[in-house]
């Protein structure tokens, strides 16, 4: 098209309007005229229109590109025109805008028309709309950020269709024809909640907009006309009529064949309904996809206000890619058949060391609807501020702290104290300077021995023992160690400073314990968990993802030295069988009455946490039996699932 043409089209269209405005303003065509003049006041003096793109579906994707989930509020994957059809293109032409290449923003004749006769019955009554003219409504009703607006954009009166109007005569000097009916494939409704060609594709079909053969294209461009009553899983017959219709106006249109057109037609309608994974209900690793979702929504760096963040993370068409190794997160799923009672819950979190990386995080209770037997939508997996509860006791495993900040005071691994099976210990006093009352500790299982040394202890776990260390390294030093390596509790608080938080009575968070431990497999290098490592917009345009903050937590000597003694504890321990044919160190944990356990162990390549009990009881409420050893069974078999093919790698001192 010459740009004389296209000038000439363009005043045209004003032309149009003014003869439009002259027309409804007759009297013997309603009160309508009225309104229609005042709208059209301003036709020429509009501002330009908006081509802010339409909301997309935000994509989550594992570190090995499988989708884990989708969230949107709108089903939709804007694709270019080359990626779909051309039958899909000529089919939508066909039936919607026969006239698109011939006419510039609007269509003289069929608008002139629709016009007339909407003035004489009072209100919309008859299409005309060009499809660049739909193509502007759409953008409106999608874009609109109030009810209001989008009623606006949608209202049956002439101010909306002259508004329309103007816009198109906007859009059309700025895009090009071929822009303007990829936009259109983008946006339009295809019904069964599916926006766009490609969503409809892949939801009706299984597959992508430029696989469409010539019945499904015909079939699709016949939906947009009424996207409830042609919907094809809701009115087979209505739909195959529409769909026929369409055929056979391209044959008309000389864009197939009239044999084509039998054939397409003959064709029985066949659905292969893919439907798309939304939000966390329906993902690989729900938990985990929580964690993303409350990441996003919750931080800062993805939006100033909360609303802000989630228009971007519902609406903007990220691409989100996160630290999920499917690998690990399918052995850890696997992993919680074991839990010595099913009527209670187990969670774990592996974390790469070195990195913060969060590679698996599962829950035993489906994710759903809390108020269902077995169903929970909390991640207890993880801290209050990426869903979880408030927590639960870390049991044993906690000893590890105070054995590091031993260690970081010049203990040596033979340094021998008192391991009676009962005992009171005087002399706790926190940061603060304050003195606590003697604390009476007993032991999980009755031993011979009445004294340990840095080793022993350990092996075995005995409280007595890490209570009279607690009490000769101190208090706040063993506390501020465990904070060193990320400790707090679950609820974003600071540890509480009480002589028994050296048998992990602080509610914490496995994905936070298994960090802890990851950082010994590092050296001493301790690194937040994180879960997102990049995302992009729908533009391509990078956002900026908080990284992982990473400090030295204790010199590489402790840490190598904890991870020596921590070896004996699946070899010499109470973890004992619980090897995993590799490298490891671990340490058990049970809790106070026998209420919950624990076990957390590493390879120089893996670290993980699990936890089980029952998260709703009070604290102390007994599960006879219950001992960290008692879940090692879940923590061997997952390590050995996520590391399976991987080649065992040595602890090796950093110097």
């Amino acid at each position: 098209m010459s740009a004389l043409v296209k000038l000439l089209r363009l005043l045209g269209a004003a032309a149009f309007a003014g003869v439009l405005v002259g027309l409804l303003a007759l009297p013997g065509v309603g009160s309508v005229g009225m309104a229609a003049r005042d709208a059209s006041a301003g036709f020429q003096d509009m501002p330009d229109f908006s081509l802010s793109p339409p909301p997309e579906r935000s994509t989550v994707y594992s570190a090995d590109g499988q989708v884990i989930a989708r969230f949107y509020y709108h089903n939709r994957e804007s694709v270019s025109l080359d990626q779909v059809a051309p039958v899909m293109r000529k089919a939508i032409v066909a039936i919607e805008d026969d006239r698109f290449y011939d006419h510039g923003p609007l269509d003289f004749k069929g608008s002139f028309r629709a016009l007339v006769t909407n003035a004489q019955d009072g209100g919309i009554k008859q299409g005309g709309s060009t499809l660049t003219q739909q193509y502007v409504k759409n953008l409106l009703v999608e874009n609109a950020r109030t009810d209001e607006e989008a009623q606006a954009a949608k209202a049956p009166n002439f101010g909306r269709k002259l508004r329309e109007l103007r816009y198109a005569v906007n859009v059309e000097k700025r895009l090009t024809k071929q822009q303007i009916l990829q936009g259109y494939l983008n946006i339009a409704y295809f019904g069964s909640g599916a926006y766009g060609v490609q969503a409809a594709s892949q939801y009706y079909f299984s597959k992508n907009a430029s696989q469409l053969t010539l019945s499904e294209a015909a079939l699709l461009a016949g939906v947009t006309n009424s996207p409830y009553f042609y919907d094809p899983e809701i009115n087979q017959k209505g739909a195959t009529d529409r769909r026929n219709t369409v055929l056979y106006r391209m044959a008309q249109l000389k864009m197939i064949t009239k044999a084509q057109a039998d054939a397409a037609a003959a064709t029985p309608i066949t659905l292969h309904i893919k439907k798309p994974k939304a939000d966390c209900v329906d993902s690989k690793a729900p938990f985990f996809c929580e964690y993303v979702k409350d990441e996003i929504l919750g931080n800062p760096a993805f939006g100033k206000t909360a609303a802000d963040r989630e228009r971007l993370l519902y609406r903007g068409g990220l691409t989100i890619r996160t630290t999920l190794d499917m690998k690990a997160q399918k052995a850890a799923q696997r992993a919680l058949a074991l839990r010595p009672n099913k009527a209670k819950t187990a969670t774990e979190a592996m974390v790469k060391p070195g990195t913060g990386e969060i590679k698996a995080m599962v829950v035993s209770k489906t994710y759903g609807d809390s108020r269902k037997k077995g169903q929970t939508t909390l991640n207890l997996a993880a801290d209050y501020a990426h869903g979880g509860n408030g927590g639960y006791s870390a049991g044993s495993t906690f000893k590890i702290f105070t054995l590091a900040a031993a260690l970081d005071k010049g203990y040596s691994v033979g340094t021998t104290l008192p391991a009676p099976n009962s005992t009171t210990v005087s002399g706790y006093t926190d940061c603060e300077g304050n003195h606590f009352e003697p604390w009476s500790v007993r032991n999980a299982e009755t031993t011979k021995a009445s004294s340990a040394s840095l080793s022993t202890g350990t092996w075995e776990s005995l409280n007595t023992f890490y209570a009279y260390l607690e009490q000769r390294v101190g208090l706040c030093d063993s506390v501020r160690m465990a904070q060193r390596f990320g400790m707090a509790q679950a609820t974003g608080r600071p540890l509480q400073q009480v002589p028994s938080q050296v048998l992990g009575t602080n509610d914490i968070d496995v994905t936070h314990l298994a960090a802890a431990y990851a950082a010994f497999a590092a050296h001493g290098r301790y690194c937040a968990p994180i879960a997102v490592t990049d995302v992009t917009d729908s533009t391509g345009k990078r956002i900026d993802v908080p990284r992982a903050e990473c400090d030295k937590a204790v010199d590489a000597g402790v840490a190598d030295e904890a991870t020596r003694i921590l070896r004996g504890v699946l070899t010499k321990g109470t973890g004992r069988g619980l090897g995993i044919g590799r490298p490891a160190a671990a340490k058990t944990g049970t809790c106070e009455s026998f209420s919950c356990a624990a076990f957390a162990g590493y390879t120089p390549d893996l670290a993980a946490a699990v936890w089980f009990g029952d998260p709703a009881a009070p604290f102390g409420d007994p599960s006879p039996g219950v001992f960290g050893a008692n879940v090692g069974p879940i923590w061997r078999a997952s390590m050995e699932g996520a590391l399976r093919g991987a080649a065992p790698t040595p602890f090796t001192a950093q110097r």
